[in-house]
Parts: structure tokens; C-alpha cells; sequence
């Protein structure tokens, strides 16, 4: 195994964990349902992603690069969707809004069309 390639992977595998931590810290430390599920989601994705990729980067091309890249695909199709999802019932079900939101578009409209 050549240096470079456990150097690029260690690096992925750091910026992974990196993404991991700050999604846990704003877990914790935003103030609403909402802003919770944004940051966990984009975050958790990101450092999924940059494990994976360091994980493709250190196996070579195999048969379990195919599999990791289906892997990846699919959890950068589904988070978003699942996040979107949990904010839409979250929303439907009356959980509030931080109260130093500005606005809140449906909230105000309607047409229920949400």
C-alpha cells in the first residue's frame, strides 16, 4: 500500500469524523426541531460520504468500490428526502418554530397547501 494512498484516506476518513462531530454539536446546540434536522442531516451525509470515499480511496478498484458508491448514492438521494419529510410532519403536527424565526410563509398562507 503506497503512503500517498494511506495519507488521502486517513485525510477523508478525518474530514468524515470532522463533519460527524459538528453534526452531534449542533444536535445539541440549536434551538429547534427544524434547525436540529438540517444540520444532523447535511452533516451526517457529508461525513458518511468523505468515510466512504476514503474507504473507496484505500480499497482500490474492487467490486466493493461498486457497492460503496451505490452506498453513497443512495444515502445523498435518501437523507434529504427523509429530513424533508420529518420537517414536513413536524410542521403538520404544530411543532413551533423558534421564536426568533422572521417569518413563517405557511404559516401565514391559506391555502393549507404545505
Amino acid at each position: 500500500m503506497s503512503v500517498l494512498i494511506t495519507f488521502v484516506t486517513a485525510i477523508l476518513m478525518l474530514l468524515g469524523i470532522l463533519f460527524f462531530l459538528v453534526g452531534a454539536i449542533a444536535l445539541i446546540r440549536f434551538p429547534d426541531v427544524y434547525s436540529r434536522l438540517h444540520a444532523t442531516t447535511k452533516l451526517d451525509t457529508l461525513g458518511l460520504g468523505f468515510i466512504l470515499i476514503g474507504l473507496i480511496v484505500y480499497e482500490g478498484f474492487s467490486l466493493a468500490d461498486i457497492k460503496l458508491a451505490f452506498i453513497i448514492f443512495f444515502v445523498f438521494i435518501t437523507s434529504p428526502t427523509a429530513a424533508h419529510a420529518l420537517a414536513r410532519a413536524a410542521y403538520k403536527s404544530g411543532v413551533k418554530l423558534w421564536g426568533k424565526n422572521p417569518v413563517d410563509r405557511y404559516g401565514e398562507s391559506k391555502s393549507g397547501n404545505f
